[in-house]
Order: C-alpha cells, then sequence, then structure tokens
C-alpha cells in the first residue's frame, strides 16, 4: 500500500508554513498516504482552538492529509509528555503508520535523540543533577533544561535544544516511540522562517500565534497571503458566522466563577497543581475578574504562563488528576473527524492491521455500544469540551455538536 506519514498537530489554523511542513514531509519520506492526529477545541496551551475542530480537519484534508483523527481533550490539553505520548500511542496503534513528522527548531534527529534517550531512561547521574536543579526554585522545564546540558558535559551542541518549543513536542515524540517500542521512524523537519510563538511575519509565512494575533485585531486583508486559499475560506466562513474563539479570555468569567466556586481541596485536585498552589490560585480568584490579571498576580520563575493556563483550563472543563492519571493508563480509541478517498482506504487497512482496535465514526453508536468505561469517559470528556467551547460563540452556540456534526469528507 506504500508509505504512510504521521503528523500530530494543531492546526491552529493551518497555514502556509504547516503546508510546507507537509509537503516536505510527503517528500523526505516518500509516503503515499497522510493521518494527521489533531487537538480538538482546546490546545496543549491551555488556550482555545481559534476555530473548532471540524474547520481545522476540512482545512488539513484539502491541503492534503488524508485521513485526520481526534487527539482526545485529557491529551490535548495536558503536558507536552503526555500530549506526545497520547499521540504516539494513537499513531502507534493503527499498525500501518511508517513515519512520524514534526517541525523542529533544530532538525539533527540525533541530538534529539540523544536527549530523548536520556529523558526516556533516566540514568542515575541525570536524576541527581535534575533534583539539584529543582532545588533552586526555577520551573521544572527550565530545570530539565539545565540537567541535560549539564549531563552531556556542557557540549554546546545540547544548549538551547530544550528552550525551544518544537524541539521540545519531537524529542517527546521520540522519548514515547521508545517507551512503546513502536517501529515508526521519526523525521524532523526545519521550520521554515517563523518561529513558534513569533508575533511578526514576512512574506507569505508566519506563525499561528502571528495569525491568531490578526485575528483578534480585525486585520483580515492580511490572511489572504498568510494561508492556503481552502483554509482562508473556511476561517473566513467561520468570523462570518461568528465562531472564532482568539483565546482563553473568551471564558474568563466561566472561570473565575468556577474557582470562586470551589474549595482549595478541589482546586488542589486539578493537574499540575502542587506544592500548594491552589492556595494562591484560590485567593487570586477571590480578587481577579480577568485572566490577564490573574496570569499577572500567579507566575513565577517556578510556574510557567502556559502551566497556569492549563489549570484554568481545567477547571473550565472540568478535568482533575483522577481523569489525567487514566489517560495515562488507557489506549486511546481512534476518532475520525475526516477522510478523503485515500483516507477511506486507509480506515480499511487499519482495521484490517489491527482488528480490535476501537475506531469511532459515531459518538452516538459508540456511547451505546461500547462497554469500555474508560473509554466513555475519555469521550464524555470531548464531548463537554465541545460544548463549553461554543459558549464563546457569538452566534448558534449550540451543544452536542459531536453527535450532530458529520465526518468531513472531501
Amino acid at each position: 500500500m506504500g508509505k504512510v506519514l504521521g503528523i500530530v498537530c494543531e492546526y491552529n489554523p493551518f497555514h502556509n508554513g504547516h503546508l510546507y511542513h507537509l509537503e516536505q514531509a510527503k517528500k523526505v519520506t516518500g509516503s503515499n498516504y497522510s493521518v494527521a492526529i489533531l487537538s480538538g477545541n482546546f490546545t496543549q496551551r491551555g488556550s482555545s482552538a481559534i476555530v473548532d475542530k471540524w474547520s481545522r480537519t476540512e482545512m488539513a484534508l484539502k491541503s492534503g492529509v488524508d485521513l485526520v483523527i481526534e487527539l482526545p481533550v485529557l491529551y490535548a490539553t495536558s503536558s507536552a509528555e503526555n500530549f506526545a505520548d497520547g499521540a504516539i500511542r494513537i499513531l502507534d496503534s493503527l499498525k500501518v503508520v511508517d513515519y512520524v513528522a514534526f517541525g523542529s527548531e533544530n532538525s539533527n534527529i540525533d541530538i534529539l535523540d540523544d536527549i530523548a534517550k536520556v529523558l526516556h531512561e533516566e540514568p542515575k547521574l541525570y536524576k541527581s543533577i535534575l533534583a539539584n536543579e529543582l532545588k533552586k526554585g526555577v520551573s521544572f522545564p527550565k530545570a530539565r533544561e539545565s540537567a541535560i546540558i549539564s549531563y552531556f558535559s556542557n557540549d554546546q551542541k545540547y544548549t538551547n535544544i530544550l528552550s525551544s518549543p518544537n524541539n521540545i513536542l519531537g524529542i517527546e515524540y521520540i522519548k514515547a516511540l521508545k517507551k512503546y517500542k513502536s517501529v515508526i521512524k521519526p523525521i524532523s523537519i526545519p521550520r521554515f522562517e517563523a518561529g513558534h510563538n513569533d508575533i511578526t511575519y514576512s512574506g507569505n509565512i508566519a506563525s499561528a500565534t502571528a495569525i491568531r494575533n490578526i485575528i483578534k485585531n480585525g486585520s483580515f486583508n492580511v490572511l489572504k497571503r498568510l494561508l492556503p486559499q481552502a483554509s482562508y475560506e473556511i476561517l473566513l466562513d467561520n468570523i462570518k458566522q461568528g465562531h472564532v474563539i482568539p483565546d482563553l479570555s473568551v471564558f474568563e468569567h466561566q472561570i473565575i466563577y468556577n474557582l470562586r466556586k470551589m474549595s482549595e481541596s478541589e482546586i488542589a485536585d486539578l493537574p499540575d497543581i502542587a506544592e500548594g498552589l491552589e492556595f494562591s490560585i484560590k485567593k487570586s480568584s477571590n480578587s481577579c475578574n480577568n485572566i490577564s490579571d490573574f496570569l499577572n498576580t500567579i507566575k513565577s520563575k517556578r510556574y510557567t504562563t502556559t502551566r497556569i493556563q492549563r489549570i484554568l483550563l481545567y477547571s473550565l472543563l472540568g478535568i482533575t488528576k483522577k481523569d489525567m492519571a487514566l489517560s495515562k493508563k488507557v489506549n486511546p480509541y481512534v476518532r475520525v473527524l475526516g477522510l478523503n478517498s485515500r483516507g477511506k482506504f486507509l480506515i480499511s487497512e487499519i482495521a484490517k492491521a489491527n482488528p480490535k482496535l476501537e475506531i469511532i465514526t459515531s459518538v452516538k453508536r459508540f456511547l451505546d455500544n461500547s462497554s469500555n468505561k474508560n473509554l466513555k469517559l475519555l469521550l464524555d470528556k470531548d464531548i463537554f469540551a465541545t460544548n463549553v467551547y461554543t459558549i464563546g460563540y457569538t452566534f448558534d452556540s449550540c451543544s452536542n455538536l459531536d453527535f450532530t456534526k458529520k465526518i468531513i469528507t472531501i
């Protein structure tokens, strides 16, 4: 059947840089088919997707992806480690994927593999260095970066690798491949021009962050040159319908309300809460009524803004430590969001390769027929996340779209 390329993505929204990455990955790997594992309506940095998962699925399919599978919300909104772990488990469970390609600031796969090996095996020397770094009161990501550099005897080629977000995700993908002894081969594609969080742009390339800022500021005339035609039209249609969610601030009153209602022990039960952080969060929720002020009162050298935003998102979506622990124990289902004719062929090949795999093409049918309580809980979280997401719509804020929206077919 030829080679199959896997991509883990948010496509928030799908822009020219994503198109370049997809086309380069196909070219480098010689792949005949492509599968995207797409985050749903909320993202790993602890915010909302700019448009819903079906719109972004359509963008991907019209730009060359053959099959789009949803990354359940418990993984999509998690730390880089669990985000990557869930995505790789889905790709590996398909039993047809040959490569996983990711964009990174450093395209030297050997360097990324060296670091992934240390993080996977956790040798005693590394663990000892990491413990000492954490004692300095810095955030875990900063402590881990320092520990890795020190472990490799300050070799310059390992410097700044773990300070770049796409390198971090790439390393986590490789680590997960090692963990599950997967035959999938990792491929790194250098990022083209725009960095992950760049807010400026040049020519026809801009980061998703810059594009979201452009949309938030209403500069829609610029978008046409930064997005493939199909993405531009889909995005414009969502803007006209009032179905654009710029960021988490859209839900700030619901979040503050939830936190004020919650007890400190309930806040402590949110993922990523540790070391008495619940007390600071409770105090800030009682004195702030917007997310910007809230983040300014909480953030410190120990807690990154992204981590705090994820905690706010967990409070909005009702995600607990128990839920997150479950996500690390179960093998995720495969929920199809969209496909083309080549994707239909892929689905049939996946079903042959792994007959026991849970493939969801109808949410209602799955909930009615499945006896797997753990997978039902994962799916319930996705359904609720969509119901919360549509509250942010300017018009037509209807719920239960996971039951009424059909698979996107191109």
